[in-house]
Order: structure tokens, then C-alpha cells, then sequence
């Protein structure tokens, strides 16, 4: 008898055990769900955030009748971090045409602008870069299949692991690049480039020394420098009031493609709402009536 209570006490113990093991086990997948569920509202709050500041960059500029865009625009003054329920939410607008719009490269009839070409060639030796890269670049974009002599084609690119062709096209995203040369000179030339669908004049206004140096041939870092500290106090009004600086008397500039006012931002929102993040990259095209979205990408 005693020996029947003791298996019948173990019997029990054992049931207890799992009872309790697949009670942790189902309060434990709980938390889990819970913990998950959490975090997808956190990431759709965080999101819709983000959209919210996209909306609030479109009002600003289409608000900015102007017919200067500048680096002291309301536009171009970064949101810090403005704390919202559960995070906070930060944004920064970028004018695109600060940037050297890699598109440029080909003329509206698809034959390459040389003119482009040579600023691009500065602006790769300003950043120690080859200058092969500017026709790699144009040989990824253009229609046909011959070769630049320091190009590369299909047969280039179908070497490698894994293998793929040239796109023919227009670059969509400046991330493509990365397609073509190795990762610390695609950073090195990123913050310096653009793919924006038309072509673009540069916006001497927000464009840094940099690219100053690239498009005004012999200007030195320390009279680029000179020239943004002259922006600041007062941005350029007109072409002809650039290129009449005494600072660049006697020096080459390519002044046909140069602007003082943009259509095109990129604006970068990042939202944190407690394990959610969201960052949203959205470039804007503005017209005289509104501001379009062209291309929107959330990491």
C-alpha cells in the first residue's frame, strides 16, 4: 500500500511539474507576443511620425516664395530632438542641387556632356578619387554598349559574384554606385552626389566648398572657405553676383549650370518610440503650387 502512495505521489509531483513546465512555457510566449505586438504599433507610431515631419517640410517649402534658396532658409534649419509620447523625433531637409547630380553626365539627346564630365573629374580628384570613375558612371547609364576607355560595359560587371549588366538607364538612388566602385569610396563621394531624374543646375548657395571647387576650375580650399563665410553673411542673390567676386576674377567657371534657388530636397526623419525606430528618406520635388513626393524609402 505504501508503496502504491508512493508512486501515486510521484505520479502526481510529475503532472505538477508539467502542468507548471507548460504553464511557463505558455506565460513565457505570452510576453513574447506581447513583446512583439509592441513593438510593430511602437514601429507603425514611430512611421506615421515620420510622415508627419514629411508633411510639416512640404508646408515650409512651399511656404518659401523666394526666389533664393540659402542655408538660412527656414527650410534648411535641422528639427532637433523634440520629445514626443514615448521618444522623440528628429528631421533635417537637404537640397539636392547643393549636390552634383550624377544624371547630368548625359545630355536630354543621350551623348555625353563634357562639359559635366569635367566638373565630376574635379570633384573626383578633389576627394582623391579616381577620375575613371566618371566614365564607369557613364557607361552604367547610357543606352548602348561600347565601352569608354576607362569604362566598364557588361562584360565588366558579368565577371563578377554574382554576376549582373549594366543598368542603361538613369541612376535611380545614389546607393547604386555601390554597385560600382568598393564601399570607402562610395562613402567618400556620397555626400558630394545626387540622382535626380532632370538635369540640374548646382545651387551655389548650398553647395559646399567642395563642390564650389569643382565647378569654379583653380579655386583653392582656403578661397572656397572664404567664399562660405561671404554666403553666410549674405547669400548670393544672382549668378552674376557670384561670379563677380574679386576672389574668383581670372578663374574658369562653368556658369551655365550653376543656380541660386532649388526644386529638389531630400528630407531625413528618425523617430524613436520606445523599442520602435523609424528613419524615412524622402526626396521632394517642389513647383511653383506644390511639393511632390518622388521617391520615398523607410529603413
Amino acid at each position: 500500500m505504501n508503496q502504491q502512495r508512493g508512486v501515486a505521489l510521484i505520479t502526481v509531483m510529475l503532472i505538477v511539474a508539467l502542468a507548471t513546465i507548460t504553464a511557463v512555457a505558455m506565460t513565457t510566449r505570452q510576453q513574447l507576443d506581447i513583446y512583439r505586438t509592441a513593438n510593430l504599433i511602437n514601429n507603425d507610431q514611430a512611421y506615421l511620425y515620420a510622415l508627419g515631419g514629411e508633411s510639416w517640410i512640404k508646408r515650409i517649402l512651399l511656404r518659401d516664395s523666394k526666389k533664393v534658396d540659402n542655408l538660412q532658409d527656414i527650410w534648411a534649419t535641422a528639427i532637433p530632438a523634440l520629445p514626443i509620447s514615448g521618444g522623440y523625433i528628429t528631421g533635417q531637409a537637404i537640397d539636392l542641387q547643393g549636390r552634383f547630380n550624377l544624371n547630368n553626365l548625359l545630355q536630354d539627346d543621350g551623348k555625353i556632356s563634357p562639359k559635366d564630365i569635367i566638373v565630376l573629374e574635379r570633384l573626383l580628384t578633389i576627394l582623391e578619387l579616381p577620375i575613371s570613375l566618371s566614365q564607369i558612371i557613364v557607361d552604367w547609364i547610357d543606352t548602348n554598349e561600347e565601352q569608354l576607355i576607362n569604362g566598364a560595359e557588361d562584360n565588366v560587371y558579368l565577371m563578377k559574384n554574382p554576376a549582373y549588366r549594366t543598368a542603361n538607364r538613369f541612376l535611380f538612388d545614389p546607393s547604386e554606385i555601390r554597385l560600382l566602385v568598393g564601399i570607402e569610396e562610395y562613402y567618400k563621394l556620397l555626400p558630394y552626389i545626387s540622382t535626380l531624374p532632370t538635369r540640374t543646375a548646382i545651387n551655389i548657395n548650398t553647395a559646399s566648398a567642395k563642390i564650389l571647387m569643382a565647378v569654379v576650375e583653380g579655386l583653392t580650399e582656403s578661397e572656397a572657405a572664404r567664399l562660405l563665410t561671404e554666403r553666410e553673411q549674405q547669400p548670393f542673390t544672382s549668378i552674376q553676383n557670384f561670379v563677380t567676386r574679386d576672389i574668383l576674377a581670372g578663374l574658369k567657371i562653368h556658369a551655365e549650370n550653376l543656380a541660386v534657388a532649388s526644386s529638389y530636397f531630400l528630407f531625413v526623419a528618425e523617430v524613436k518610440i520606445a523599442r520602435g525606430r523609424a528613419r524615412l528618406n524622402s526626396v521632394l520635388y517642389r513647383t511653383t503650387n506644390q511639393v511632390k513626393i518622388i521617391m520615398r524609402s523607410k529603413i
